[in-house]
C-alpha cells in the first residue's frame, strides 16, 4: 500500500481509519459519499503531489474548504478529497490595502483577522464556508449592496492546474482565467490556494438588524413579500438584507428579517419602517463592531444540517397572483419536514454597478436570490423531502430567471446556461485552456469543448462494490513528508 501512495503528501485518511466516517462528511449530512483518499495539504507542494498523483492513478478529484457544497460536489465516491482547511493563513498589508488569504481561510477566521482591528469584508453569512469557494462562485453576503459581491473584491489569486503547477492569475497575468473564476466558481479549473482581496476602509461600528414575525398568516406572508420587493427597488445601499417566509415545526407560518446597515440604530429603524410596521413585528438592533455583527448573524447556523434547495435569480416584479403561488408553496411540509422556507438575498448596490462581462457572475441586473430549501432529520424522509423540492421547482422556475452556481440544484436541465448565462460558451473556451483533460470534474462542472477526455471516474454505481472491496484491503493510516 506504500508503494501505492508514494507521491502523496500531506495528513493521509483512508476508508478504514477510525477517523473517516466523520471527516468524510460535508454540512450537508443529506448528501453521504465515500471518497477513496481524504488529503489533507498543507502547502501547495502538498496540492500539487495530489493533483499528480490522482492523474497518474486515474482517480476523480474533489476541493474542499468548507465543505458547504449544497449538493454535496466538494465530496464523491471513490474520489481523492483534496481538503484545503489546514491552509488557513492570512496576512494582512494595511500600507497597500491588501489582505492574503490561504485557499482553506473560513469566514470565521477571516473576520476575527481582519475585524479585530476595525476592518469589515466581503464574506459570507455562516462562519464555516470556505471564502475560496464562496468568492469564486459569485459571493453573495451582508455587505454585498455596500462593499460588492466577494468576487469584486477579488485582485489575484494562485492555483494550482492540471499539470500540478501553480499559476498566477489577475487583470494582467491570465486574465482569461482571472475572470472566469470570479463567477463560475474555482474547482472547475484549478485547486485555488492563495487569494489576494481589497481591503475596504475601516469601520467603527455597524447596525445588525433582527426582525421576526412568529404564527402568522398566509395572508400576511404575502403582504411581506410584496413589501419586500417594493422596499428593495429604492433601498439604501449600505443596507443588505435577507428576509424569509417559512414553514416550521416549531413557530408554525412565519417570517424574519436579518442584515447589517453601515449606519446608525436611528436611521436603519426609518429605513425599515415598512417592515416594523407590519403586524407581529418583534426586532432587535444592535449598534456594535462589524466582528460582533457577524458573530450574531452566524450563530443561527448549525453545525451541519440535513436538506435539499434550489435556486432562483428574480429579474422583474413577481404580480400578486405570483406572490399567492409561492406562498402556497410552503403552506403544507413534505412529510418528515421539520422546516420549509422560501429565503430572498438582497442584491442591486454595488453588485449592479459592475457590468455584467466584467466577471463570470452573469446576475448582475437581478433584484434578489430566491432560495427554496426543505429540512428534515430522519433519514427515512430523504427521499420524500427531495421529491417535494423537484415537485415544487417548476413553479418557481417559470416565474424567475437561472440559478446562482453557490446554491447549486443538481436537477437543472441545461445547467451551464441556468448558472452562467450567456458566459457559459467562454467559459468552456477558458476550461479547454487551463484543463483540456477536464480533471477538475464534479456532477454539473464546466467541460471543455472537445470531447470529455476522462481518464477519472466517477461512478456512482460501482459504490457498492467499492464499498465492499476497503474492508478486504489492508489500507493503514499514513502520514507523509
Amino acid at each position: 500500500m506504500d508503494d501505492f501512495l508514494c507521491g502523496l503528501t500531506g495528513e493521509i485518511v483512508l476508508p478504514v481509519d477510525k477517523e473517516y466516517n466523520e471527516l468524510r462528511q460535508g454540512y450537508n449530512r443529506a448528501v453521504q459519499k465515500y471518497p477513496f483518499i481524504i488529503v489533507y495539504c498543507s502547502d501547495e507542494c502538498d496540492v500539487s503531489n495530489a493533483v499528480v498523483w490522482a492523474l497518474k492513478h486515474c482517480i476523480p478529484i474533489r476541493i474542499r474548504s468548507g465543505g458547504h457544497n449544497y449538493e454535496g460536489y466538494s465530496n464523491g465516491n471513490c474520489t481523492l478529497v483534496i481538503d484545503l482547511s489546514r491552509m488557513n493563513n492570512i496576512e494582512l498589508d494595511e500600507c497597500k490595502g491588501l489582505v492574503y488569504l490561504q485557499g482553506g481561510v473560513t469566514n470565521k477566521e477571516v473576520y476575527e483577522y481582519v475585524s479585530s482591528i476595525g476592518y469589515p469584508f466581503p464574506g459570507g453569512t455562516c462562519p464555516s464556508v470556505g471564502v475560496s469557494g464562496y468568492s469564486t462562485g459569485g459571493g453573495w453576503g451582508l455587505s454585498c449592496r455596500y462593499l460588492g459581491l466577494g468576487c469584486d473584491s477579488l485582485i489575484e489569486i494562485e492555483l494550482v492546474n492540471y499539470e500540478g503547477d501553480l499559476i498566477k492569475a489577475n487583470r494582467c497575468c491570465n486574465s482569461d482565467l482571472f475572470w472566469a473564476c470570479r463567477g463560475a466558481g474555482g474547482s472547475n479549473f484549478g485547486v485555488i490556494v492563495n487569494m489576494t482581496f481589497k481591503l475596504p476602509y475601516p469601520v467603527d461600528k455597524v447596525t445588525v438588524i433582527e426582525i421576526d414575525y412568529i404564527n402568522v398568516s398566509s395572508e400576511e406572508q404575502e403582504i411581506f413579500l410584496n413589501v419586500w420587493q417594493n422596499w428593495l427597488k429604492a433601498a439604501d445601499n449600505r443596507i443588505t438584507l435577507i428576509s424569509r417566509i417559512y414553514n416550521s415545526e416549531n413557530d408554525g407560518l412565519s417570517m424574519l428579517v436579518r442584515g447589517i446597515f453601515y449606519g446608525d440604530i436611528d436611521e436603519s429603524k426609518e429605513i425599515l419602517k415598512c417592515f416594523l410596521e407590519l403586524e407581529n413585528a418583534e426586532y432587535n438592533f444592535e449598534y456594535v463592531t462589524f466582528l460582533k455583527a457577524v458573530e450574531i448573524i452566524g450563530s443561527s447556523y448549525p453545525d451541519w444540517e440535513k436538506f435539499k434547495s434550489a435556486s432562483r435569480f428574480v429579474i422583474n416584479d413577481l404580480s400578486d397572483y405570483e406572490i399567492s403561488d409561492i406562498v402556497d408553496i410552503i403552506k403544507a411540509r413534505a412529510e418528515g419536514s421539520v422546516y420549509a422556507g422560501i429565503s430572498m438575498y438582497a442584491l442591486g448596490g454595488k453588485v449592479s454597478e459592475v457590468p455584467v462581462d466584467d466577471t463570470a457572475f452573469y446576475y448582475r441586473n437581478a433584484s434578489y436570490i430566491i432560495w427554496l430549501e426543505t429540512v428534515w432529520e430522519d433519514d427515512y424522509y430523504s427521499e420524500e423531502n427531495s421529491k417535494w423540492i423537484k415537485n415544487k421547482f417548476p413553479y418557481l422556475k417559470s416565474v424567475t430567471a437561472g440559478s446562482y452556481i453557490n446554491f447549486p440544484y443538481r436537477e437543472l436541465n441545461n445547467y451551464l446556461e441556468e448558472y452562467y448565462g450567456s458566459h457559459k460558451d467562454r467559459l468552456r473556451a477558458i476550461k479547454e485552456k487551463y484543463d483540456p483533460l477536464n480533471v477538475f470534474t464534479f456532477p454539473q462542472a464546466i467541460i471543455a469543448n472537445k470531447d470529455e477526455c476522462q481518464p477519472l471516474l466517477d461512478k456512482e454505481t460501482s459504490l457498492n462494490s467499492y464499498k465492499t472491496n476497503i474492508n478486504h484491503r489492508e489500507f493503514r493510516y499514513v502520514t507523509k513528508k
